[in-house]
């Protein structure tokens, strides 16, 4: 779920410079269809068989990963003579122990990436082969389902090298409330158009619900990410630079100098000093007490059917309110699959992704785990908990937003049956930004990308978690990205994003 999310998480950008690795191609083979739609992908029995390493972030690691992996090594062997070791990372350790794996040149044969996760700052370290040729090779079920924008959205150099999940591409800003407090003290929800119509709310919860958080605040998703996410701006990937929508042309500025980022930081200290929030919103990283139905109500990127999809994943129901609609183009990037250059075959990985995007058993496997154990089947399209299972207890859960073509999952009973149709809708129908297609390419500027990111990673969580006074500490925080170089970040961008225009209107 996490959705990624429009991220505010910084990255750091690798120690060192990412060495190539050795790469054994596998053999050509003659493309085949198999018996369900892993058409790119080569007939298993030319080929050498192959462990794949898949790296991804994850919650809490789940106790059954290992049978599921089994189960999906069965498949895999069948279909591509392949195996897979599945590495997932815990949210609140990924920066880290990603980085390490990247600069000792770990073997990583698929990757977890997006724009807010160092996707542009990991193509020019040359950490992510390009895709391009592989694509027209053995993605055939990726082409099929992403349509030319999305996939182009993706380009850094002319490039692609990274493949979206095929899901909501837009998302709407607003909030998840938990239902039964809504229900126990009749808010009407449908009035709340900006964040001060939650105030009485959240002073309700205060005075009467002791044991409760009336606004949970996590690392990267508080309440002033309204600043850096509303229909004001489009980050053009990493915040570093980003473009005004509000501006008649193609205008990049900095988020943290705007009266918006500022007006909202204010907002939320004013929470933070009522004690509408969590005093650890700056530093918590997971989803805690609002999953433990002991939040009221958080900050959340939203879609159709969020808050079912979120009540089953957290077990407690919850009720979604939008309020800000964001472009298109902030999440063109916004969860990703990348092939890291230590991957000894490419070719392999690019097979595996092309079955995510056309192969219905094994996505739901990756995705949901062992059919009979982890869930059951309602009919072809509906799954629900076994009995005596419920989402807290399950043995195996992943997060569908990230992989492969979504609109090939199952739901849950409580999802609506339309939900696929209304992301279609809801992508066609969204406000598309001006820079719709457009990457940001770091590579030129990689020492300062470096220390800007170090720049926020000191200042901005405590500022947008209302910790500290915006009066003083938005100006220190401004003067310090100066000091490391935004205003040339953003000039280069500023360069790149009127060439790109320039040859998008050809």
């Amino acid at each position: 779920m996490k959705k990624v999310f429009v991220m505010t998480t910084v990255i750091l950008t690798l120690s060192a410079v990412l060495a190539g690795c050795s790469s054994s191609a596998t053999k050509e083979n003659t493309p085949q269809s198999t018996s369900e739609s892993t058409k790119g992908n080569a007939s298993s029995s030319k080929l050498d068989p192959y462990k794949l390493t898949i790296v991804y972030a994850t919650g809490a690691v789940p106790k059954d990963l290992k049978a599921v992996q089994d189960k999906m090594n069965a498949y895999l062997t069948d279909k591509i003579n392949a195996t897979v070791e599945l590495k997932p990372i815990e949210w609140g350790t990924w920066i880290e122990k990603t980085n390490l794996m990247m600069a000792t040149n770990e073997q990583m044969d698929v990757m977890m990436t997006a724009g807010g996760l160092g996707y542009s700052q990991n193509v020019a370290k040359g950490a992510f082969l390009p895709l391009d040729e592989l694509i027209a090779k053995y993605g055939g079920d990726v082409t099929k389902a992403l349509q030319p924008q999305f996939l182009d959205g993706t380009r850094i150099g002319g490039k692609i090298y990274g493949l979206p999940t095929n899901k909501e591409f837009a998302s709407v800003d607003g909030v998840l409330f938990n239902k039964a407090l809504v229900d126990k003290y009749k808010f009407d929800i449908s009035k709340v158009n900006k964040l001060e119509d939650l105030e009485p709310m959240l002073q309700t919860i205060k005075d009467n619900e002791p044991d409760i958080v009336p606004f949970f605040g996590q690392e990267g998703r508080q309440m002033s990410n309204f600043a850096i996410s509303s229909s004001s701006f489009d980050n053009l990937g990493d915040y570093l630079g980003a473009l005004d929508r509000s501006s008649k042309e193609l205008k990049v500025v900095d988020i943290f100098e705007s009266k918006v980022f500022m007006d909202y930081a204010k907002l939320a200290r004013k929470w933070y000093q009522a004690k509408f929030m969590n005093l650890d919103a700056a530093t918590v990283k997971d989803f805690g007490a609002m999953q433990a139905g002991k939040a009221f109500a958080m900050y959340s990127e939203l879609k159709p059917g969020k808050d079912a999809e979120m009540s089953s994943a957290w077990g407690v129901k919850v009720v979604q309110k939008e309020m800000v609609n964001t472009p298109i183009t902030l999440n063109t990037t916004g969860i990703m699959t990348a092939i890291p250059k230590t991957s000894k075959d490419p070719n392999r990985a690019m097979m595996f992704l092309n079955m995510l995007y056309g192969d219905k058993t094994l996505l739901n496997l990756f995705d949901f785990g062992v059919e009979g154990t982890h869930y059951v089947k309602k009919d072809e399209t509906t799954i629900d908990f076994p009995a005596g299972v419920d989402a807290a207890s399950v043995g195996y859960k992943n997060e569908p937003w990230m992989w492969g073509n979504q609109m090939l999952t199952y739901l849950f009973p409580n999802e609506d049956p339309k939900k696929w149709e209304k992301f279609k809708t809801f992508n066609e129908t969204a406000d598309k930004s001006p820079a719709l297609g457009f990457a940001w390419n770091s590579e030129s500027l990689t020492q300062e990308v470096a220390a800007s990111n170090s720049v926020l990673k000191q200042y901005q969580q405590a500022i947008m978690s209302g910790s500290v006074d915006p009066d003083v500490y938005i100006p220190k925080m401004v003067a310090a990205l100066k000091s490391a170089g935004i205003d040339k970040i953003i000039a280069e961008k500023q360069k790149q994003l009127n060439e790109w225009s320039t040859t998008a209107k050809k």
